[in-house]
């Protein structure tokens, strides 16, 4: 197994830094960003941080009125209709995008869901990975073109330490055996982690570039689909919700890392990477703690995320990227 070159580019930030200190005296004015899930959690603190920076950001939303009252005093937003779990809303959503834009500076891959209960959806697909991966990959091949124009576009994926959960379960990837939440939710931050790596290897000659990112444990409406009781047997919150890990991110520390790639020169001309606390994180051995950080080496390995971009392509139909 290989692995990309996961080495420390010496970043002025940390795991404290927010999403305001990143993007400070930066000036976007000239770039357009796509940021997925982009009017809650740390969606949003990304629109925000993207939008103060002058950048002209579109937000597809599966709930599309919630998020333009969401964005509502916000300049330069715009809010198009997608639902990442229907390829062909996602399709519908690419396709009004391509006709409004010429270039693609930024694709931000932030929405998503976690232990779920289990869904199907599309000819079966299990619900994590359609929504995490599959609709964010459908997406990123069809405004390809558009990412290929800008000359140096970046796409930035969210993935998570709960990939350090399970490596792509090809054996059953839409666990037909027995489903587990927490499994398929690993699996999906996997794959998240994988397109990256492979859309990277294949952007680069277009100075499309890509990585993946853990920003940081934070309780968003990601946590939803989780009962009060989960939450507080898993030491996150107490009875009351309120958040008491002493590791908890705000929302815009959560967010800083994900801008961080968006916009740093220490990432011109590198992708392929997995990132936390605004820094290249270490490749993590297989029984380090989760918590303790960094990436597993089977969420970053070249031969793995080749295979589950073919699987994906299969899948979903979507116009292959050739080098």
């Amino acid at each position: 197994m290989t692995t990309t070159d996961q080495q420390p580019l010496g970043s002025p930030f940390s795991a404290t830094s927010t999403a305001e200190d990143v993007m400070a005296d930066l000036d976007l004015s000239a770039a357009t960003a796509i940021v997925t899930g982009g009017y809650s959690g740390l969606g949003l603190e990304t629109t925000r941080g993207l939008a103060a920076a002058g950048a002209r950001v579109i937000v597809p939303a599966r709930r599309p009125e919630v998020a333009r009252a969401a964005l509502a005093d916000l300049d330069g937003c715009e809010v198009i209709p997608m639902d990442l779990a229907d390829l062909d809303s996602v399709r519908a959503a690419a396709a009004q995008i391509n006709d409004s834009i010429t270039r693609l500076d930024l694709l931000m891959a932030v929405a998503g869901v976690m232990a779920t209960p289990e869904r199907r959806v599309g000819p079966g697909w299990e619900g994590q990975l359609a929504v995490n991966h599959f609709g964010h990959f459908a997406l990123a091949c069809e405004l390809y073109p558009l990412l290929a124009a800008a000359g140096g576009a970046r796409v930035v994926v969210n993935s998570s330490a709960g990939h350090a959960l399970t490596g792509i379960r090809w054996h059953d990837p839409h666990f037909f055996t027995g489903y587990d939440k927490w499994l398929a939710y690993g699996q999906a931050k996997t794959a998240n982690a994988l397109f990256a790596v492979q859309l990277d290897a294949l952007g680069r000659n277009d100075g499309v570039r890509a990585v993946a990112l853990h920003p940081g444990k934070i309780i968003t409406g990601l946590q939803r689909e989780m009962t009060l009781q989960e939450q507080i047997e898993r030491g996150w919150v107490d009875e009351h919700g309120t958040v008491i890990g002493a590791d908890f991110k705000t929302p815009s520390q959560g967010a800083a890392t994900g801008l961080w790639a968006a916009t740093s020169s220490l990432l011109d001309g590198r992708g392929g990477l997995y990132l936390e606390d605004c820094h290249v994180a270490h490749v993590s051995a297989p029984d380090e703690p989760m918590d303790d950080g960094g990436v597993r080496a089977y969420a970053i390995d070249p031969e793995a995320a080749a295979r589950l971009w073919e699987l994906s392509v299969a899948a979903t139909g979507a116009t292959p990227i050739t080098r």
